[in-house]
């Protein structure tokens, strides 16, 4: 991550000979270009510009960077003998790639330097510094002869800039940034450079150190406040990005680049509804290029199906889906959708897009992906897709958490696929024996199957979750459930004994049981209860 301004140059009054007025407000146009406020510096340095070298040298920065490189040259020559708008002129070489024009101008530029005179040294090593393709290592070297000359702040910094471009340098610009704090306190940019180097370096807490320093040492500056939005994104503390990027915001031009950050920020950040409206501000007020709008749209749609607007957001994604490259689509992305005609009860058109993020994800480890998918259909109480679902996580990792074993034969279970749910229970037993609940699901379903209690498919599974959780276990109506099927098997077995056993047991829990009066009312008529029905699964 970096930050760097380009062209931090801040001259001394002497080297332009200017009033202290014209100066000041020189000095706001600057301060704002170095802040990348540059519309702002724009507008502060166009009427000064005329007259004023500095002024007309920032404004032709400014103009680079905007991409107006015809203007910036225009504006460069109006002061042929200035150092300054000579360094202009090669920066505008170099963006017009012809780094050898531009090299050519800076060594022209830097050989004027005589004896003390450093500014052309300086200002030829800043146009190599701040452009791409130009001798890093000469610049070097003219802004260390330039510092032997005068020991200035900027020239530390644009000494520092240059290192961080040539390879094993940051070192050396961490001493350049650093000789400017202990000088300066109240060094803004100093210690903003810092913490990118320290972020670089993947030693976040002194990174997130540094830009507080940098916030607090001016507190017009928005920088420090946008570094720290992209390291707390790039750690995924999004709320806490959300947070830093607001005052940016409030401190910064506001370009449409700013807020298209704050909408990506605002969306990761779970402000869904706050995301939705914000962008729909930006579809209706901004002049959005082809990318723009088609991150917007998906954005709408996406934050929209959070916040609750299934109807609008299902119009926008339809819209995002038909308008962006395929390739640029994420799994996810086609998860989301998959989720929003779920929610909406469109269960063929849900599994068409789940299936497809399925099938472009690429990752090895799908677990998460399907298990989202599963508890989707749960949800929605699509028990028979869910369970699917359940066995295509466990196809694909089989080490998964037990619960995803739980569910899947439980949601075959509520499927009424009996079959599928006993094996998946049994599945579940012989990878997780220390779980009782797989005893007691066994039992369950097996019970289910054999509903007449007549072949006793249950009675093991149930006689062992028993031994597990014993008499006071906290869910009585489990309790109830094995308890009555036991009672009836061993009452079609003619074993009395331990059918009143077990009918004693469900007095305890249910005096007033109507199987156990069932059976009482049978015996005493020495007829023939009502088959017991299976236990009803519980919603």
């Amino acid at each position: 991550m970096k930050y760097s301004i380009k062209g931090v140059i801040v001259l001394v009054a002497l080297a332009f000979g200017i009033k202290a007025s014209a100066q000041q407000s020189v000095q706001d146009g600057i301060k704002m270009y170095q802040y990348n406020k540059w519309q702002s510096a724009e507008r502060i340095l166009e009427p000064l510009a005329a007259t004023n070298p500095k002024a007309n040298y920032y404004l032709g920065l400014c103009y680079i960077i905007e991409g107006k490189l015809e203007k910036a040259n225009a504006a460069f020559s109006k002061f042929p003998e200035d150092a300054a708008n000579i360094s202009g002129t090669a920066r505008v070489a170099f963006a017009q790639k012809n780094a050898a024009r531009g090299m050519q101008i800076a060594k022209e530029l830097a050989a004027k330097s005589k004896k003390k005179e450093w500014i052309q040294e300086k200002f030829a090593a800043d146009a190599i510094t701040y452009s791409e393709g130009g001798d890093y290592l000469q610049a070097i070297a003219w802004y260390k002869d330039a510092l032997t000359k005068a020991d200035e702040a900027e020239t530390h910094i644009g000494l520092g800039d240059a290192f961080r471009k040539v390879p094993g340098g940051g070192g050396e610009a961490m001493t350049n940034y650093e000789s400017v704090t202990e000088k300066d306190n109240k060094n803004s940019l100093a210690y903003s450079r810092i913490g990118d180097l320290w972020y670089e370096a993947h030693n976040y807490q002194s990174a997130l150190d540094n830009y507080a320093k940098a916030k607090d040492a001016d507190n017009t500056n928005p920088l420090p406040y946008m570094a720290l939005a992209d390291a707390y994104a790039r750690s995924g503390k999004f709320k806490m990005a959300l947070d830093n990027i607001q005052p940016y915001i409030k401190l910064s031009d506001n370009t449409l680049a700013d807020k298209m950050k704050y909408l990506r920020l605002m969306y990761l950040a779970q402000s869904y509804c706050e995301a939705a409206k914000y962008a729909q501000e930006l579809m209706n007020g901004q002049s959005l290029s082809g990318d723009e709008k088609i991150e917007v749209t998906g954005i709408t749609g996406f934050s929209q199906a959070e916040c609750g607007d299934s109807m609008l957001a299902l119009q926008n994604l339809h819209t995002y889906f038909h308008i962006v490259n395929p390739s640029k689509i994420t799994p996810g992305a086609y998860i989301q959708f998959g989720k929003l005609f779920l929610k909406m009860g469109m269960l063929d058109s849900a599994g068409y897009y789940y299936n497809k993020g399925i099938a472009d994800d690429t990752a090895h480890n799908k677990t998460d992906i399907y298990r989202t998918i599963a508890e989707a259909f749960k949800t929605k109480k699509d028990y028979c897709k869910s369970a699917d679902w359940y066995n295509n996580l466990i196809r694909a990792n089989p080490e998964t958490q037990p619960s995803d074993y739980a569910w899947r034969g439980i949601m075959y279970y509520y499927c009424k696929d009996l079959d599928k749910a006993l094996k998946s229970f049994q599945d579940f037993v012989a990878k997780y024996p220390d779980q009782p609940s797989g005893a007691y699901w066994l039992g369950r379903t097996a019970a289910a199957i054999d509903s007449d209690a007549a072949t006793g498919g249950a009675v093991e599974y149930y006689k062992k979750w028993l031994e597990k959780v014993g008499p006071n276990y906290e869910k009585k109506n489990d309790l109830k459930g094995a308890y009555e099927y036991l009672m009836y098997f061993y009452y079609n077995k003619k074993d009395k004994e331990n059918m009143k056993a077990y009918m004693d047991k469900i007095k305890e829990i249910d005096p007033n049981n109507k199987s156990v009066k069932e059976i009482e009312d049978a015996e005493k008529s020495a007829g023939a209860p009502k088959k017991a029905a299976p236990a009803k699964p519980k919603k």
